[in-house]
């Protein structure tokens, strides 16, 4: 307990799954959270379930991909808490599932615009914040779909392979000055997002579920608590890495 004592921390997508797992552990270990999501009524839930386990929360409602609303997240944590320590850039889509040729220009930009560029405005306007009060931590979710190829979801494994080489780029620039940059890559994790991706029968549950070299998809809990050593002391002395959260996946 008491990882995050004093700290002031974001995380986008927080409204469910890795997000919302992530947001109540890092109130639990002391962090005033700002709970952001495009879902209001969920991400108030969340807010409120912080707060009724005696945490500091504050809900904010944000597209990730408009910089107007990524500026005003970064300023409430600042405005209502003072600073900004940890930044979880959590929020993405799957988007359609189609083998490239056939993916949509749309289906394309809006996967881009939400899992990397938003990710890319949250560490503008994050790392600006941060390098007023000394420095900080920021988390990006990628995913095992950055680090290997997958086929039928291009837009989103060009997405989150982006997301890595940002990491990489911004935890060079910055590392002096006390910002530290890691990735989080998960591998078949039980959320929202694989539930619609087995949506279409238990077959299709069981041939991901089997990807799993340990034989079972991970939890949002186990990537949180990946994410509390990147957001705490823990990992003073790690910055521009992907880590790997996968269950041997990519071992094989």
């Amino acid at each position: 307990m008491g990882k995050l004592e004093g700290k002031v921390a974001i995380v986008t997508g927080a409204a469910s799954g890795i997000g919302r797992a992530s947001a109540l552990l890092f109130a639990e270990e002391g962090a005033r959270v700002v709970v952001a999501d495009w879902d209001a009524a969920k991400g108030e839930e969340v807010a409120r379930e912080v707060k009724g386990k005696g945490g500091e929360a504050k809900f904010v409602k944000v597209d990730v991909s408009r910089a107007e609303d990524v500026q005003v997240m970064v300023t409430t944590a600042v405005e209502s808490y003072g600073r900004l320590d940890v930044l979880f850039n959590n929020a993405g889509v799957e988007g359609e599932q189609a083998p490239t040729a056939d993916c949509t220009l749309e289906n394309f930009d809006r996967v881009i615009a939400i899992n990397l560029r938003g990710v890319f405005l949250g560490m503008k306007y994050g790392i600006a914040a941060m390098l007023k009060t000394g420095g900080g931590s920021i988390i990006n979710n990628a995913s095992v779909a950055g680090l290997v190829g997958f086929t039928g979801i291009p837009a989103y494994s060009a997405s989150k392979g982006g997301v890595i080489q940002l990491t990489k780029t911004a935890a060079l620039e910055y590392a002096k000055e006390h910002v530290r940059v890691n990735a989080i890559c998960p591998g078949v994790i039980w959320t929202p997002m694989v539930e619609r991706f087995t949506s279409a029968g238990e077959e299709v549950r069981r041939a991901l579920e089997a990807m799993e070299p340990v034989g079972r998809f991970g939890t949002a809990e186990e990537v949180a608590r990946l994410a509390l050593f990147l957001a705490s002391e823990d990992s003073s002395f790690c910055t521009g890495a992907p880590f790997v959260v996968d269950g041997g996946f990519v071992a094989g």
